[in-house]
C-alpha cells in the first residue's frame, strides 16, 4: 500500500475540526433538549401546522447532530484499523490495509459532502424550496426536456427521501409540460437547489422530428425559498387580482369538472402563480398565496442584493443565461458550465443522480463571493 494513512488522517481531522467549528455540537444538543420539550408537550397537537415544524425540526437538528458524531466516530475507527495493521504481517496486515484504504476513500467522499453543508449559510437557505421548471425555445422539445428535469428533480428528492408535493402542472399539448411547480420539504433545500437556477440546454436527435435531426432546447429553472409565517410579507387585496377557471391534465375526480383552479396576478410586480393540485378553490388559493409571498420574498431579497452591490461597486452577473448542458448527440455528457464539473452518465443523472453537480455549484457560489468580497 502506497497511502501515506497518518498524513491522510490528520488532513481528515483538519477538515472534521472545522466542520465542528461551524455546526457547532453543543447547540445542537441544546436545540434537540428544547425541541424534545416542545414535542412532549400534552397539548402538541392542538395546533397542527406548529406541531408538524416542531417534530420536523426536531428530525433534522437529530439528523444534523447524528451526522457530525457520526463521522468523527468514523475517522476514529480508521484510525484504529490502521494501529492494527502496524501490529500485524503477512496477509492480516494486507487485509487490513485494504479495508482501511476502502473506509478512507468513502470518509473522503463523505467528509466533502458534510464539509458542502457547512457553506450554506444566505439568509434563506436553510428553508424548503420551491421549484418552478419552464419550458423555453425548442417547442415539442424543450416541453418534453422540462417534464425530464421535472422527473430528474423529483427523483433526486426520492433518493435523498426529501417530501415533495407537485402544487400545479401546465401540460404541453404534443408532449410534456410547459411548466411545474413542486416544493422541496425539507430544511436546507432552497440552499442546496439553489445553485440549479437557471438556464438548461439539452442537445439530442429529437424523438418528434420524422427526419431524425438533431434540436437543442432549453428550459429554465426557478427557485425560491418557501415563504414562513414569521416573514410578514402582507398583500393587501387591492393588489391582487384572482381569476378561478377549471383544472386541467390526467386524472383526477375535481378535474374539468368545477373551477377550483386558481391564478394569482400581483398587480404591482406581474408576478403570477397558477395552482390547481388541491381539490378545492380555498386551497387552491391559499397554495398559490403562499408561492406569491415566497416569491415576493425573493424579489425583496434580490433588491436588496442588488442595492448593497451597486453601494459596493460591483455590477457584475454572477449567473450566465445558460448555467448547464445535457448533451445526448453526438456524444453523451452534463456538463455544468460555471463549474466545470461533467458527467458522461447522462441516464443517471436524468434519475435523479446530481448532489456532485450540487455539490460543485454550491463551492462555485461561495468562492465567487468570497472573490467579490476582496
Amino acid at each position: 500500500m502506497s497511502i501515506e494513512f497518518p498524513e491522510e488522517i490528520e488532513s481528515l481531522r483538519l477538515t472534521f475540526a472545522n466542520i465542528v467549528a461551524v455546526t457547532h455540537p453543543d447547540q445542537l444538543r441544546e436545540q434537540i433538549a428544547d425541541l424534545s420539550k416542545q414535542a412532549a408537550a400534552p397539548d402538541l397537537w392542538d395546533d397542527p401546522e406548529k406541531a408538524q415544524q416542531v417534530t420536523s425540526n426536531l428530525s433534522h437538528v437529530q439528523s444534523e447532530l447524528a451526522r457530525v458524531t457520526k463521522m468523527g466516530e468514523r475517522i476514529e475507527d480508521l484510525e484504529a484499523i490502521v494501529e492494527l495493521a502496524g501490529e500485524e504481517e503477512g496477509e492480516d496486515r494486507e487485509l487490513l490495509l485494504e479495508e482501511a484504504a476502502a473506509s478512507l476513500e468513502k470518509i473522503q467522499r463523505d467528509l466533502a459532502d458534510l464539509e458542502v453543508r457547512t457553506l450554506l449559510s444566505g439568509d434563506y437557505d436553510e428553508r424548503a424550496a420551491v421549484v418552478t421548471i419552464r419550458s423555453g425555445a425548442g417547442g415539442v422539445d424543450a416541453a418534453d426536456f422540462a417534464q425530464m428535469l421535472l422527473r430528474m428533480y423529483l427523483r433526486w428528492a426520492e433518493r435523498n427521501e426529501y417530501p415533495t408535493t407537485v402544487m400545479d402542472t401546465s401540460y404541453a399539448e404534443e408532449a410534456g409540460i410547459k411548466s411545474a411547480t413542486f416544493e422541496v420539504n425539507a430544511p436546507y433545500a432552497y440552499g442546496t437547489l439553489s445553485v440549479e437556477a437557471g438556464t438548461h440546454r439539452l442537445v439530442r436527435i429529437s424523438p418528434f422530428d420524422n427526419q431524425g435531426r438533431r434540436q437543442t432546447s432549453f428550459a429554465a429553472v426557478e427557485v425560491i425559498p418557501l415563504i414562513e409565517s414569521t416573514d410578514h410579507i402582507d398583500i393587501p387585496d387591492s393588489d391582487l387580482k384572482v381569476d378561478v377557471f377549471r383544472s386541467s391534465g390526467p386524472g383526477g375526480q375535481s378535474v374539468n369538472t368545477t373551477d377550483s383552479a386558481v391564478r394569482m396576478t400581483h398587480i404591482p410586480t406581474g408576478i403570477v402563480v397558477s395552482m390547481q393540485n388541491e381539490k378545492s378553490q380555498i386551497q387552491n388559493r391559499a397554495a398559490a398565496l403562499r408561492v406569491l409571498q415566497s416569491r415576493l420574498l425573493q424579489l425583496r431579497h434580490e433588491q436588496e442584493q442588488a442595492a448593497r452591490k451597486e453601494l459596493a461597486g460591483d455590477v457584475k452577473a454572477s449567473w450566465g443565461d445558460q448555467m448547464r448542458s445535457y448533451v445526448l448527440q453526438p456524444y453523451q455528457m452534463v456538463k455544468d458550465l460555471r463549474t466545470g464539473y461533467e458527467n458522461g452518465n447522462t441516464a443517471a443523472v436524468f434519475d435523479g443522480e446530481i448532489d456532485d453537480f450540487i455539490n460543485a455549484g454550491i463551492r462555485w457560489r461561495k468562492d465567487s463571493e468570497a472573490g467579490q468580497e476582496q
